[in-house]
């Protein structure tokens, strides 16, 4: 996903432009609250201002849009959400002759922007009007959902696409609109630019993209909240392992959905799981697009988030937290150790324990060793090789793919269409594909099945943090180290990543980094990789991002990267020690 790139002022033609843009948004804006903000800003003369909002339109990326909501083309609106739709319906036209019979799902989650008259259910409105219009049936849940229920519904339904609106655990002000193809996984290239093209041709609004009322009568319109619910946690039963064990479990839990999406459906998932419901933070339970209790509403930034949660735990003498991000897409683990202190495992540490627990399951039930060649994990890039290791160890297959769901979705179903068995995949962003009815991260199945695992754990009297030393002792330690730095002009960033590409000399790339050797590099923006044959990387490469991995003499790997969603610079290391047995 991309927000909007600006032109630098007083570049030749800006004027011209912004006055075109400004003219066009004039004419076709009809939320009267973007539209006076737009003829504010233009009494004004408020150029800085308008170069914002008017300067370049949001990039649809292979993640869709995601942006702060407001006035202009480079925000999320009701005028922007009309002509994306509108290019994204022509496309699908193209691409699927039977659109009309198949249709489309779209959903959506929490956020609002008052300042704007911006919300996540307008916007799913307006998208919805904008298919059933052409005739295409719309799958519109009437209330909020995570967002693993799009793709859910996609493969459920036989549809063609799906769009949620949400952005995740973005700050308060953004929004976004992600779009899943009819194979269940976030669309890749080449059918961003093929959309984005198609945006670009329907610009105006077609004549009733506004009058949203059309759609309640209409016989084109379901929805499908009911059945889906009901089909999905009928779905993830098949998951349970131990249903006795969880109905007597003496471990408790408390559950946050951090203001987003996720609260009855976590409370539903452990019902299907034979659980008693985990107590929810009060003050966070309810959506509330304010997010009023955090700084971010992201539980990948640990503690900081988890305040309520330590305080309801410790209050209720509960040994486990599970937290969801507001789109309920992605999951975080804690547990009161014994020396009274809360542990927030990292995201391959769940991953690790979320790996070994999957997998431990289907050994149990499949005691024919021959089934294992057609069984696969998979994790991105930049995650920790625990898994690798794993399926060395027990004779498994894994596979990394780059960053992010939509390749290891897209894998996943590559690999199901051939008769293979996808166990799990999981990126160190606190994502997990538990449940490959799934074909991305689903926060609602990994809370429960880490339930059911700590549940399960503790009748051997062990908890997550013992089994995680345990796998490590048993598979080899893997020590990750991964941050970020904020960084939003793109310039500073180029520089810095062609710094490293032209160390000493041009494509001359570092040889040590302090007193440690680098025996690897591999470049996946320029596509160069000097550990094949050819120098070529194996793993797709894109221009448009920028990511380089070190791979050190002692066995360390460290990676830099941009991020497709924020602004920042992200790196990533890790350490694996050979097993102690």
């Amino acid at each position: 996903m991309a927000a909007a790139a600006t032109a630098a002022p007083g570049a030749p033609g800006m004027d011209t432009r912004l006055d075109q843009e400004t003219a066009r948004w004039l004419r076709w804006d009809r939320n009267p609250l973007t539209l006076e903000s737009a003829k504010q800003l233009m009494a004004d003369g408020n150029k800085e201002e308008l170069q914002k909002c008017f300067g370049a339109r949001m990039e649809f990326g292979t993640a869709g849009l995601r942006a702060a909501m407001g006035t202009g083309i480079s925000h999320m609106n009701d005028l922007t959400i009309i002509q994306t739709t509108q290019g994204f319906c022509r496309y699908l036209e193209k691409q699927f002759s039977d659109l009309k019979q198949r249709g489309v799902v779209i959903s959506f989650d929490a956020r609002a922007h008052p300042p704007s008259g911006g919300n996540s259910k307008r916007f799913a409105r307006l998208a919805a009007t904008t298919f059933i219009t052409q005739g295409i049936p719309v799958y519109l849940f009437s209330g909020i959902t995570p967002t693993p229920f799009v793709p859910y519904t996609v493969l459920h339904l036989k549809l063609c696409a799906g769009i949620m609106i949400t952005a995740s655990h973005n700050p308060k002000q953004d929004n976004g609109y992600k779009v899943y193809w009819d194979n269940g996984a976030q669309i890749t290239s080449p059918h961003d630019k093929g959309i984005s093209q198609a945006i670009e041709e329907n610009l105006e609004p077609w004549p009733q993209a506004w009058d949203d009322s059309l759609i309640n009568g209409s016989p084109l319109l379901h929805d499908p909240s009911a059945s889906i619910n009901k089909s999905y946690f009928e779905d993830l039963k098949k998951y349970c392992f131990h249903r006795s064990v969880n109905r007597e479990t003496k471990v408790t839990f408390v559950h946050t959905s951090v203001h987003g999406v996720g609260h009855e459906f976590v409370q539903s998932a452990f019902k299907a799981f034979g659980f008693a419901p985990p107590e929810a933070v009060p003050e966070q339970k309810d959506p509330d697009p304010e997010f009023p209790t955090v700084k971010y509403p992201n539980p990948e930034e640990g503690k900081g988030v988890l305040t309520l949660s330590f305080a309801l735990a410790d209050k209720t003498k509960a040994k486990i937290i599970l937290a969801n991000d507001p789109d309920a897409d992605r999951l975080a683990v804690a547990e009161k150790q014994d020396s009274g202190e809360w542990r927030v495992f990292s995201g391959n540490e769940l991953g690790a324990l979320l790996g070994w627990w999957l997998f431990t399951s289907w050994k149990e039930k499949n005691q024919d060793h021959s089934a294992l060649k057609d069984l696969y994990m998979l994790s991105s890039t930049v995650s920790s090789k625990i898994l690798r290791a794993i399926a060395l160890k027990e004779g498994f297959h894994f596979e990394e793919t780059l960053t992010g769901f939509k390749w290891m979705g897209n894998r996943a179903k590559q690999l199901i269409d051939q008769g293979k068995n996808v166990l799990f995949a999981f990126e160190e962003a606190i994502g997990y594909m538990c449940c490959p009815f799934v074909l991305d991260k689903d926060g609602v199945s990994a809370a429960v099945i880490s339930a059911e695992l700590a549940s399960f754990l503790a009748t051997k009297n062990l908890s997550l943090s013992q089994q995680l030393k345990a796998i490590y002792v048993e598979y080899g330690y893997h020590i990750t180290k991964a941050s970020y730095f904020i960084c939003h002009d793109q310039g500073t960033i180029k520089k810095l990543f062609e710094n490293l590409r032209n160390y000493d000399g041009k494509n001359n790339y570092p040889k040590t980094c302090g007193r440690f050797e680098i025996a690897g590099i591999r470049d996946l923006t320029t596509g160069y990789d000097d550990s094949q044959p050819d120098k070529k990387a194996v793993l797709p490469t894109s221009k448009s991002s920028q990511m380089i991995t070190f791979t050190f003499a002692n066995g360390g790997v460290a990676t830099m990267r941009t991020s497709g969603t924020e602004p920042k610079i992200k790196y990533y290391s890790e350490l694996c020690a050979p097993p102690w047995k």
